[in-house]
């Protein structure tokens, strides 16, 4: 697999996620099958840095996807699942539009959907 760090610097040079990079992103993370939890926390980050920058609507779509992906591999959220959403949307002090969309994805596809991840929607 391609480095995360040089592909993150790559894709962070002009400060935001385009369509093509969004299908770089998929091809790479995707190419095992599965979005892992190193690549899970990759995606955070590249959220935090291009938030509330002109991303293409397919960053938003494709960060849901492959987060819910591993997150709900088991249909559920668990204890360590909720922590690790907890302290990835609060990292930067804010709940952005793209991870209120992730929040509700996860919401409305999970079997629970704990307290703690729905008063982060509010």
């Amino acid at each position: 697999m391609e480095n995360l760090d040089e592909l993150k610097k790559s894709l962070l040079a002009d400060g935001k996620i385009d369509k093509e990079e969004v299908e770089q992103l998929r091809k790479v993370l995707y190419a095992d099958g599965v979005i892992d939890a190193e690549e899970v926390a990759f995606l955070f980050e590249l959220n935090d840095a291009v938030s509330g920058e002109n991303n293409a609507p397919e960053w938003k779509e494709f960060f849901v996807e492959a987060i819910s992906d591993n997150i709900l591999a088991d249909g559920e959220i668990d204890e360590e699942e909720v922590k690790m959403l907890s302290e990835k949307i609060g990292a930067d002090g804010q709940v952005d539009e793209t991870e209120k969309a992730l929040l509700l994805n996860l919401k409305a596809k999970a079997k629970n959907f704990p307290a703690v991840l729905d008063s982060l929607l509010k």
